[in-house]
């Protein structure tokens, strides 16, 4: 197909912020005024307090470190030397494990908290710890903490039970988060909220459980308690991902009908992924002149919407109008923008501008990801350029891009629709290196390519190998 050359010249960049304005430092010399004896004091305490920090945090690093060996942990318990860490360097420590969701180390700070001096019990800290514990899908941790915070003394308030309700729910344990539910409303100053209830309704709509939803839905208006904005952003988002229309635009028109609840960018977002992602067009257009109609102003992630959507439509003219728009109105583009439009570009076989893009992407230092590639190996699979898989092998080998199995399967599909047969036996073996697994549509992949070409006898046998992989894994299921 003919590039409808949408993207402007190599001179081209998208547009970035100004950078900081920085100023001069200028360092006084013998001319400057004598320097104040008090600030030098200042300036001694200020470095002995951070010399402090820093010498807790190192103990605190060699405590977890040495956290494996029971014996050292107990040596330095019974010196005390774990009880005197400054309490800015252990809450800091926490901070950052919560917030990266390691909660395992977590945890273990969370034990050296309890064992200093000056810790007194705060149930802010245990919802904190819950909460991320949800997102990790340790609903068990999450209940033996929330166990915790209540022989401790603490205020265990609506927050709290949210808080646990949402780890049971976010791992599917639907049984025990309607229990909690249901206890929260026998409880004063526990009664669920609109966010209780929305935590609950999102999770239900992750697993596609709409009967759960509607009771959910019921039981709110039971007990008066409205939807907000983040209820029906949830509800539009699920349904449309589910290409489910019609509840979406009965939740979209419900949304309207309330003043005291106004759609935001969100709101426009997911229905235009949702109308967009369907193929629905001249639907996503009309509602993007609706919601600007309405003053909601679009976002960086409108424009990529809108861009994957022109993209995978094969409306190129469109696409580069949206680009010219992100470029006149200082529009930076991030890593989301480049892969939609490098996977537009490859899937419409312009490869040069496929090109142009990718280097241009790393000229603006926005480090490719697994998505690129895959958008670059398919691209270069279906123009049949064996040569250019073999340069992205060499930019990859000399990156720390992470790999995964999407990635593989990509190059097995891209060699076997080329004929390379030995080069896409060989990615079995870059996988292995690389600790990937094959999984069924690897397989698949190399029987579709020894079928066409009429190597029977090796797709047979990957058939049964992967006949073989499937029985084992039924076998192992049922034994679980």
């Amino acid at each position: 197909m003919a590039s409808l050359n949408p993207i402007p010249p190599p001179s081209f960049r998208p547009s970035r912020p100004d950078p900081l304005t920085r100023k001069n430092i200028t360092i006084h010399g013998s001319g400057s005024k004598p320097i104040n004896p008090n600030s030098s004091m200042e300036a001694k305490e200020r470095k002995e307090e951070t010399n402090k920090k820093i010498a807790s945090q190192k103990a605190i690093s060699i405590i977890l470190r040495r956290e494996a060996t029971k014996a050292v942990i107990d040596n330095k318990k019974k010196k005390g030397n774990s009880k005197k860490l400054l309490p800015r360097s252990v809450l800091e420590a926490l901070h950052e494990r919560i917030t990266a969701l390691r909660w395992e180390s977590a945890l273990k700070v969370f034990e050296l908290l309890q064992e200093q001096l000056w810790y007194r019990p705060n149930e802010g800290i245990y919802i904190k710890l819950i909460v991320m514990l949800g997102k990790c899908k340790q609903p068990e941790k999450a209940q033996s903490l929330f166990g915790m915070m209540m022989e401790e003394g603490c205020v265990v308030n609506q927050e709290a039970y949210t808080a646990l309700l949402s780890a049971y729910s976010r791992s599917g344990r639907f049984h025990e988060a309607f229990s909690i539910l249901e206890e929260m409303k026998n409880i004063p100053n526990c009664q669920p909220d609109v966010f209780t209830y929305t935590i609950l309704i999102k999770s239900c709509l992750q697993v596609y459980d709409f009967d759960k939803v509607q009771i959910l839905l019921s039981d709110m208006e039971y007990v008066g308690i409205k939807p907000n904005t983040v209820t029906y952003n949830t509800l539009i988002d699920s349904y449309g991902k589910a290409k489910r229309f019609k509840e979406m635009e009965s939740a979209l028109v419900e949304m309207l009908r309330r003043r005291d609840c106004k759609p935001d960018v969100w709101t426009m977002n997911s229905t235009l992924r949702a109308f967009g992602g369907s193929g629905q067009i001249e639907m996503m257009e009309k509602c993007y002149d609706k919601f600007q109609s309405a003053g909601i102003e679009p976002s960086i992630k409108t424009f990529n919407i809108l861009l994957d959507s022109y993209g995978k439509t094969e409306n190129y003219e469109k696409m580069g109008a949206v680009m010219e728009f992100m470029q006149k109105y200082h529009f930076s583009w991030t890593i989301v923008t480049y892969n939609i439009v490098i996977d537009a570009f490859g899937r419409a076989g312009d490869t040069k501008q496929m090109e142009f893009l990718f280097r241009l992407m790393q000229s603006e230092r926005i480090k490719p990801n697994c998505v690129t590639l895959c958008s670059l190996v398919r691209a270069y699979g279906k123009a049949g350029k064996a040569e250019k898989l073999g340069g992205v092998l060499r930019f990859i080998e000399n990156s720390d891009v992470a790999l995964d199995t999407v990635f593989f399967n990509c190059l097995v599909d891209a060699y076997g629709m080329m004929g390379c047969f030995t080069e896409m036996k060989g990615v079995l073996e870059m996988m292995e290196r690389s600790g990937c697994k094959p999984d069924e549509i690897t397989y698949r992949s190399m029987i579709k390519a020894y079928s066409v070409n009429g190597m029977t006898s090796k797709a047979t046998e990957l058939r049964n190998l992967l006949a073989s992989l499937k029985k084992a894994r039924q076998l192992h299921s049922s034994k679980g």
